[in-house]
């Protein structure tokens, strides 16, 4: 995939400090993909998190608060939604 983003202003200033010779990355597209990288894994962590908080709610829950359910339950309800 080719993107073309057009940056300007403080926005170009900041790129451009942050490729070449005296920035962390040789090239714009390396900083870009860079970014994504990093984005995804903020994206991905922040997931795992909710997932951890949600796991532990539904562990803090008294063994006495399940119940039983057969499958044509789990269906039906999933269904209504």
């Amino acid at each position: 995939m080719t993107l073309n983003v057009r940056v300007s202003g403080a926005l170009k200033d900041f790129v451009a400090r942050n490729v070449g010779e005296d920035g962390a990355y040789d090239n714009v597209s390396e900083y870009v993909r860079d970014l994504i990288r990093r984005d995804k894994e903020r994206l991905e962590a922040e997931q795992f998190a909710r997932l951890k908080a949600e796991l532990k709610t539904a562990f803090a829950v008294p063994e006495s608060a399940y119940h039983t359910l057969d499958v044509d339950t789990v269906i039906a309800r999933n269904a209504r939604r």
